[in-house]
């Protein structure tokens, strides 16, 4: 049977979990000035979300 000699920490779990996160996040067009952006999030150039305007640039 295989059994661990000692005890793994609570560090080294979380990092070993962690790796599966490390990617680039995806970048979505906006409908207006067609810069990108991150996805449901506002556009930081002209400032409107989802077709609407919600903060003066």
């Amino acid at each position: 049977m295989a059994v661990p000699k000692k005890k793994m920490s609570r560090s080294r779990t979380r990092r070993r979990k962690a790796q599966w996160k490390v990617s680039r996040p995806s970048l979505a067009t906006c409908q207006r000035c067609g810069s990108l952006h991150v996805p449901h999030r506002m556009c930081k150039e002209c400032g409107t979300y989802n077709g609407r305007e919600v903060a003066d640039v």
